[in-house]
């Protein structure tokens, strides 16, 4: 039987993905880190993932997002191509429509990122 060392997800692990509280961001990452947060930065953007992240089953068409939006096809397909550049949700064409899911290994390093050391995130909402 092996001893192996289970590493935890979503916390640090022999300095990877350090928190902003704990070590200060190189110049590689902080360029990543920034990427992302510009994609989150604008408002539709921030809709669009939210519900794409909420979506029961995990994925969501493209003609059920644009209605929700009193903007054009076109528009919304640059907002999402942005979130998939930043990371933050993937897609697969089915036919004449795309579905979107999310990719959570993105929102896990973000909330690793901005989590407090010593103070997981449920303890900071029950504040």
């Amino acid at each position: 039987m092996s001893k192996q060392e289970l590493v935890v997800l979503g916390q640090d692990a022999e300095g990877c993905c350090p928190g902003l509280l704990t070590t200060p961001l190189g110049e590689g990452q902080a360029v990543e880190l920034a990427k992302v947060f510009k994609a989150l930065g604008d408002p539709v953007r921030l809709r669009l993932l939210s519900m794409i992240a909420s979506r029961e089953g995990g994925e969501i068409c493209v003609c059920d997002l644009t209605p929700a939006f009193d903007l054009s096809q076109p528009t919304i397909s640059h907002h999402l191509k942005l979130l998939r550049q930043a990371g933050l949700i993937d897609c697969e064409r089915r036919g004449i429509w795309v579905y979107y899911w999310l990719l959570p290994e993105m929102t896990d390093t973000l909330a690793g990122v901005l989590t407090r050391p010593g103070r997981p995130a449920d303890a900071e909402a029950s504040s």
